[in-house]
């Protein structure tokens, strides 16, 4: 038996709440290996949303009468979801976004142009995805904040020396840098940085989109200051993402937009905001998308973390095994600490092309720069293809997957 029998994970079971994935592709049946850009999303996530639709539909915070006090209730028992999920010291930490990529705007304008002042630095990697990277180049060039690249070692992992030495010089205000690559896989040692950080004066952000989905974070236990994800990765709704930040630090930041929902009071000469989190969420919100994905996480603590977790080791070592046996098929990224995203090419082809040949035999990958463009200029590509990993995967679909790129490797010899 081994460790994932032990803790009660059953993918045959798993795969049933996942109805899409007894699709066929032009007869093929799906392997869909492209959770990391957006994964499908669990019976209980459209029952929940449908149910609200059906039965319980108004606008939030702002009605008096039973349907509107009805969602209200199960809109915000979202931020008690992920304030759980999270381990946030209090609900009010967590404010509600569209996704990752909003998070960090709203960082980078809320506390970049409300606390950093001109001349201090922000430190992002050489691995982060464009969402953590061009709000930076915005701040820079709009409020004269330096940005810093911190530097990653040939074997995928970030380059703590080379961090430190850009916290040196005591001008960093903020390092923003991912928990787990959506390219490499990498897991970044989270509790180092954020003590290396705090030492030199530094508030952290952490980009969970790729970690939560596979491993329990503790954003108490890091000591971090800010941590995002999106829902559509976590098994969720698209349109719907969360942001944590310590509460201080919430408090000290002005809002990002203006409108409704996030005032205390209006007049025409002035207006007064929310308390923390609403003053940062303006307008109506992503309703629906926020009931389903409080169902999608219920969903996700049912199968449990250590579950998941070995899981994920299994696959993804049994595909590093497989995929590195072939020839021609080069993987990037070495990391002793990785999850289940892995990139590689094939000599001799285009990622596109290996990605189009794969889709027609009903296996689904990404093939680009996958957001992250600077760091293919890094590891010396232009494209990569990548298999990712969810709780529905299994071990024959990466073994279709390898078998299928010893063909596709024949077929550009």
């Amino acid at each position: 038996m081994n460790a994932i029998s032990q803790l009660g994970f059953d993918v045959t079971r798993i795969r049933r709440d996942f109805p899409i994935l007894s699709e066929k592709i032009r007869g093929k049946d799906l392997v869909f290996l492209d959770s990391g850009a957006s994964a499908q999303k669990p019976v209980v996530v459209m029952e929940a949303m449908l149910h609200a639709m059906q039965h319980q539909y108004a606008n939030v915070h702002r009605g008096l009468h039973w349907m509107s006090e009805r969602t209200t209730e199960a809109y915000e028992e979202t931020r008690d979801s992920i304030a759980r999920l999270l381990n946030a010291a209090d609900r009010s930490e967590i404010v509600f976004t569209h996704n990752s990529t909003e998070a960090f705007n709203l960082v980078a304008h809320s506390f970049g142009r409300g606390v950093l002042k001109p001349g201090q630095a922000v430190v992002v990697s050489e691995m982060e995805h464009h969402a953590n990277l061009v709000p930076w180049q915005m701040l820079r060039d709009a409020h004269g904040v330096e940005l810093r690249i911190a530097p990653i070692t040939d074997a995928g992992e970030l380059d703590m020396a080379g961090l430190e030495s850009l916290l040196g010089d005591g001008k960093v205000g903020l390092v923003s840098i991912t928990h787990m690559s959506n390219v490499l896989g990498t897991y970044t040692p989270a509790e180092r940085i954020v003590k290396l950080a705090h030492a030199y004066g530094a508030k952290v952000m952490l980009d969970g989109s790729q970690a939560v989905v596979h491993r329990a974070v503790d954003v108490q236990a890091l000591d971090v200051d800010f941590y995002t994800f999106t829902g559509h990765k976590l098994y969720g709704p698209t349109g719907i993402g969360a942001l944590y930040g310590k509460r201080e630090l919430l408090d000290s930041m002005p809002p990002f937009m203006g409108g409704g929902d996030m005032i205390g009071s209006v007049t025409y000469q002035k207006s007064t905001w929310a308390e923390t989190p609403h003053k940062f969420e303006a307008g109506t919100p992503a309703i629906l998308e926020g009931i389903g994905l409080n169902a999608a996480i219920k969903y996700v603590e049912a199968i449990g973390y250590p579950a998941i977790a070995a899981h994920e080791t299994a696959l993804t070592e049994h595909a590093l095994a497989r995929l590195s046996s072939i020839d021609g098929v080069n993987l990037f990224g070495r990391a002793q600490d990785r999850g289940g995203v892995i990139s590689f090419t094939l000599d001799g082809a285009h990622a596109h092309d290996v990605a189009t040949l794969l889709d027609r035999q009903g296996i689904a990958v990404r093939a680009g720069h996958h957001c992250a463009e600077p760091l293919m200029h890094r590891l010396g590509v232009q494209s990569t293809a990548r298999a990712s990993f969810g709780v529905y995967t299994t071990l024959e679909e990466i073994d279709a997957l390898a078998d299928t790129l010893v063909r596709v490797r024949e077929f550009f010899q």
